[in-house]
């Protein structure tokens, strides 16, 4: 006879575990549902604070004086542009040729200064490294309004007051600063094998700098360059301050910020807000042109710059 076959015990099933009050997928569902309402919310409210001053300005650039004066939101009556003439022949060329003279050079300037600072400062250890990155950064937190009296008699005693000159290099000294600090932190995050290999091959620092990591480096120079276009482009304080308009035959060379105020205030009692409105409309469209045609590469820059 042949023994039955032993059975093995049987093991007690174990319960699920048990959930508190309130949890689950449902509650997460719920939770997730709220957080993404509240943040849509909030973006269109960005989005509505934007776009209504803006739709606004647009406007006031159709409409006469009396019309902007007794009710804003109303639509023009008249579709014309006379209204960019007058700003036109006001100044605003003027201001917006004075402008983009300054930004051409101090924008690229301070690009290939910024880059040249913080790539060394990211890829190569010397005796102060972080003493000097840690100098930038103390300059992107000084507040430029301090500097003014002493930053207006350096440049008098240099001769560049009222000069395209003197304002290019206060451009730049002013925008340097964040420039480094943010390209720093994305010079890191370029791979260091390829460096390596072009110092191997025999490539130069400059050769590696401006034919290797600087393409690799574009989506980080491009963002940064925004920035900076944006800054110097909306500055009021530093033009004022350096840029004084002469009583006697000088040309004004008044910024485009500086020259829309003055602008603003010929009139005592009468203000042309048509022609003002389209002096700021003309100031706006080139940097919408700008950051709308860079836009992919803005966001792929900075989504770069905070990953290590």
């Amino acid at each position: 006879m042949t023994a039955p076959a032993t059975q093995p015990p049987l093991t007690p099933a174990k319960e699920p575990p048990r959930r508190g009050v309130g949890s689950g997928p449902g509650r997460d569902g719920m939770e997730g549902k709220t957080l993404n309402a509240f943040s849509h919310g909030f973006l269109v409210l960005w989005a509505v604070m934007i776009v209504l001053p803006l739709i606004w300005i647009l406007l006031g650039n159709f409409k006469t004086d009396s019309q902007i004066k007794s009710s804003a939101w109303t639509w023009p009556t008249e579709w014309t542009f006379d209204a960019f003439q007058r700003g036109w022949e006001k100044g605003v060329g003027d201001y917006l040729l004075n402008t983009l003279i300054v930004m051409v050079v101090s924008v690229p300037l301070t690009m290939l200064l910024g880059a040249m600072a913080a790539y060394v400062l990211a890829r190569y250890d010397f005796v102060g490294n972080r003493f000097v990155y840690y100098f930038f950064v103390a300059g992107a937190m000084f507040p430029v309004f301090l500097a003014l009296v002493p930053l207006y008699f350096m440049v008098d005693r240099l001769g560049m007051l009222n000069t395209y000159q003197g304002l290019i290099l206060v451009y730049v000294a002013y925008s340097l600063p964040f420039t480094v600090f943010y390209l720093h932190s994305f010079f890191r995050t370029l791979p260091t094998a390829v460096h390596e290999a072009a110092v191997i091959d025999g490539a130069s620092h400059t050769r590696v700098f401006f034919q290797i990591m600087v393409p690799m480096a574009k989506p980080g120079l491009i963002s940064v360059g925004i920035f900076n276009v944006l800054g110097q482009w909306n500055q009021y304080i530093l033009p004022l301050t350096l840029m004084q308009k002469q009583s006697g035959g000088d040309a004004d060379r008044s910024m485009l910020a500086q020259g829309l105020v003055s602008l603003m205030n010929q009139g005592n009692y009468e203000t042309d807000l048509p022609a003002l409105y389209a002096g700021m409309t003309i100031s706006m469209i080139p940097v919408l042109v700008v950051y709308l045609s860079f836009q992919r590469q803005v966001q792929s820059g900075l989504t770069a710059a905070t990953i290590k």
